[in-house]
């Protein structure tokens, strides 16, 4: 493996990766602390620091070792997740649904800024491949974030949404597969049926998606 390599692409999406996580883990606890939860803010989890959000081993040791196994073929980490007493939000069943749509959505929301970044760089001329690729980093981490976190099982944040619109009995029997749900996730990527029937369509309706909002940004450099 070339070493040179490796460290310019981990100089490369390091930055974007560290936003992508802060963020979304911060806007947990900021929605929850907004409706009703403080448990985030009392733990000093609000924050934009991203060693409050950092876990050892899922952001840092997972990655790395999956990169060296896999070649850079497969990836996968988490974030030290932010701790949310449902049961102190004002409509818990309700409110849950926004918590966790928070995180998805702040990365939805950072994709169209590191694109409207790369538009800007583009557009201006500037050529320097490492601030071009960085942009193209952004925009990739956080679709992926968002598509992947929206999977419809706990506890990923599509989990907790579907959690709180089903009926009350369907919500409780879904919600008692969270303490195996990570594993099941994980099966499910190393078939390939969240890659194939999941985060493909979701990441092309997102590409799709930040073409037609940047449309107009588009059109000042033409």
């Amino acid at each position: 493996m070339d070493t040179s390599n490796l460290i310019q692409t981990v100089l490369i999406y390091a930055l974007p990766v560290l936003f992508a996580i802060t963020i979304h883990e911060a806007a947990h606890g900021y929605v929850a602390r907004y409706l009703g939860d403080n448990t985030a803010y009392m733990m000093g989890r609000v924050t934009l620091n991203p060693i409050k959000h950092i876990d050892p081993l899922g952001t840092i040791l997972m990655p790395l070792m999956l990169y060296f196994a896999t070649s850079g073929a497969f990836l996968f980490g988490y974030a030290k997740p932010v701790p949310v007493n449902f049961g102190q939000l004002r409509r818990p069943k309700r409110d849950m649904v926004w918590v966790a749509l928070a995180g998805p959505v702040s990365n939805f929301i950072q994709a169209i800024l590191w694109a409207a970044a790369f538009t800007v760089l583009v557009g201006t001329g500037v050529s320097e491949r490492f601030f071009v690729e960085m942009c193209r980093a952004g925009v990739t981490v956080n679709l992926v974030m968002w598509a992947f976190n929206l999977f419809p099982l706990p506890p990923l944040d599509g989990g907790r949404v579907l959690v709180g619109l089903l009926p009350w009995k369907q919500a409780h029997l879904v919600s008692r597969i969270e303490p195996y749900g990570f594993f099941i996730v994980m099966a499910l990527v190393l078939i390939g049926i969240v890659g194939t029937w999941w985060l493909r369509p979701l990441m092309t309706a997102g590409y799709a998606a930040l073409g037609l909002l940047l449309t107009p940004l588009n059109l000042l450099f033409r």
